[in-house]
């Protein structure tokens, strides 16, 4: 794949700060990662719900959505899923930059792939969002069934089964969707966003 010469940056006379003072509030990605089945899509959905309740201006960007569309022509090979993830941290730059609360969720199972993402944004614009949820309970769910066929070796390289799941290091948020309720997990991550005064209203 050739890299694009000759082109030039084109700087927007309208500011991220200006932005965010319009829609009242602070621009950032919240990155979901877990295990297929972990919870993620379904957490995505509901706190997108509840931060438009309050007023924020969102963007949800889901993994299976995006392979529809953007990404296509990629498929689940490591090069593939490294690819996945810099398209869609560059894509969630654009909704940061737009002043949107941006949600992701998506595997993403390399903590490299998802320092990457952190690299690119400023400062406090990248919260990882941890989804915990052990495999055995993950499979047990197994919405999409997904995990029987990579069990039956139908398909290859499935996270969690024959390809790695690498844990984040530290992240911002670590939400227990096995033993906690959809609800529970939506207000610890709303509690976040206001304790580090994502959501105050900028004067």
């Amino acid at each position: 794949m050739g890299t694009s010469t000759n082109i030039v940056w084109h700087e927007s006379s309208v500011t991220k700060e200006e932005r965010e003072h319009q829609k009242n509030h602070k621009s950032a990605v919240l990155w979901f990662t877990g295990l297929s089945g972990s919870g993620k899509s379904t957490l995505s959905v509901a706190l997108e719900r509840a931060l438009y309740n309050l007023g924020i201006h969102t963007c949800r960007l889901d993994g299976d959505n995006v392979r529809n569309g953007l990404n296509k022509n990629l498929g689940f090979d490591p090069d593939d899923r490294k690819e996945n993830i810099r398209r869609i941290g560059e894509v969630s730059k654009l909704m940061v930059d737009a002043g949107l609360l941006t949600l992701t969720a998506f595997i993403s199972p390399y903590q490299e792939d998802r320092n990457q993402v952190r690299a690119i944004l400023e400062e406090n614009e990248f919260i990882e969002i941890y989804v915990k949820c052990s495999l055995d309970t993950c499979e047990k769910r197994d919405p999409k069934g997904l995990y029987k066929k990579a069990r039956a070796g139908e398909i290859k390289s499935f996270t969690g089964i024959d390809a790695p799941y690498e844990k984040p290091v530290s992240p911002e948020i670590t939400v227990d969707t096995e033993n906690y309720s959809l609800e529970k997990t939506v207000q610890v991550i709303i509690q976040y966003l206001r304790d580090k005064k994502y959501l105050t209203k900028i004067t």
